[in-house]
C-alpha cells in the first residue's frame, strides 16, 4: 500500500468503481440510520444521522490505514470439519446476523403497531447511546467489506480515501432528504428493511464462503426499487386527478393507553348473560315489501 497517485486510464476507472460501490454502501447505511434515528426524540435524530455517518467515515478511513493488517484478518484461524474460518468471516457472520435480527425486529413492531415514533412506550426505552452503538456495530462490518474490496481493486490508498471522503460528503448532504423520505413512506421503509434483510443474510453466507455475485443482491433491489417508484408515481398522479393530498399507506397504529384487561373484565363479569353476544332464535321472515322490517338475522 502507497500514497503514490499516478493518473492512468485503469486508476480512473478503478477510482469510480469504487465510488459507486461506496454510494451504494452509503445509502445503506444512510438507510439503517434512518430507522434506529426515528426512534429518538426529534431534536436527536439529525444529530444521530450526522454523527453516525461521520464516525463511519472515520472508521473506514482508519482501518484503510491499517490495510496491511485487514488483509490478515482473511488468514483461517480455526476449522470445523474442512471449512476454515477467518477473523473476517466471524466478523460477517456476526454482523449478518446482528442485520437480520434487527430488520425482522423492526418489520414485527411495524406491523404489529410498535411504533415507537407515534408515541409508544417503546421510546421511552430507547437511549442516544444505544442507537449510536448499533449503527457503529453495523458500520464496522460495512466498513470492513468495504476496505477489503477496495484493496483488492487498487493499492493506491489516496484513491480509496479520497473515495471515501468523497462518498460520504455526498451521504452526509443527502441523509436529511433520505431520512424524511423513507419515514414520511412506510412502504419504502418496509422495503427498506427487507433490503437489510436480504443483506444480513448475504453477509451470513458470505462468512461461510459461499460465494454469491452481488448482482443477485442489487439486481432484484434495483427492479423492487422501480416498482416502488412507480407506485409513489402512480399515486401522486391519482392524487393530482382527484385534486386530494396524497397520504401514505399507515402501518398498524399503536394505542399505549388503552387496558384490554377492562373489556375483557367487563366480558367476564357480572350477572348471567353479561358481556354476552348470542343470535336471535327467531327464523328470518319477511319480503322485499316489508324490508324495513327485521327479524333475527335481518
Amino acid at each position: 500500500m502507497d500514497f503514490s497517485l499516478a493518473f492512468t486510464p485503469d486508476l480512473i476507472a478503478v477510482f469510480f468503481t469504487l465510488f459507486v460501490l461506496e454510494v451504494v454502501l452509503g445509502v445503506d447505511n444512510v438507510i439503517f440510520i434512518s430507522i434506529l434515528a426515528s426512534k429518538l426524540p426529534k431534536e436527536q435524530q439529525a444529530k444521530a444521522r450526522n454523527l453516525g455517518l461521520t464516525l463511519a467515515m472515520v472508521m473506514r478511513v482508519i482501518l484503510v490505514l491499517f490495510a496491511g493488517w485487514i488483509i490478515t484478518l482473511k488468514e483461517d484461524v480455526f476449522f470445523i470439519g474442512e471449512m476454515g474460518f477467518s477473523w473476517k468471516d466471524l466478523i460477517l457472520i456476526a454482523g449478518g446476523l446482528f442485520l437480520v435480527y434487527k430488520a425482522v425486529t423492526e418489520i414485527h413492531h411495524k406491523l404489529e403497531g410498535h411504533e415507537e415514533e407515534h408515541g409508544g412506550a417503546g421510546r421511552k426505552t430507547v437511549t442516544f447511546g444505544s442507537v449510536l452503538v448499533q449503527i457503529l456495530l453495523l458500520d464496522l462490518v460495512f466498513s470492513l467489506d468495504s476496505v477489503i474490496t477496495a484493496v483488492g481493486m487498487t493499492e493506491s490508498l489516496v484513491v480509496i480515501i479520497t473515495v471515501v471522503v468523497l462518498s460520504f460528503g455526498i451521504m452526509l448532504f443527502a441523509s436529511r432528504f433520505i431520512f424524511a423520505f423513507v419515514n414520511n413512506h412506510p412502504t419504502v421503509k418496509m422495503l427498506a428493511l427487507s433490503f437489510l434483510l436480504l443483506i444480513g443474510v448475504f453477509l451470513v453466507a458470505e462468512g461461510f464462503e459461499i460465494k454469491i455475485d452481488k448482482a443477485f443482491i442489487y439486481g432484484p433491489m434495483a427492479f423492487a426499487i422501480l416498482v416502488e417508484a412507480l407506485n409513489l408515481w402512480a399515486a401522486a398522479g391519482k392524487a393530482k386527478r382527484e385534486k386530494k393530498r396524497q397520504t401514505s399507506v399507515q402501518l398498524m397504529p399503536q394505542y399505549p393507553d388503552v387496558d384490554e384487561s377492562v373489556a375483557v373484565s367487563a366480558a367476564l363479569s357480572g350477572p348471567a348473560g353479561a358481556g354476552s353476544v348470542g343470535l336471535s332464535s327467531k327464523p328470518i321472515s319477511g319480503d322485499a315489501a316489508g324490508a324495513d322490517e327485521r327479524h333475527g338475522l335481518g
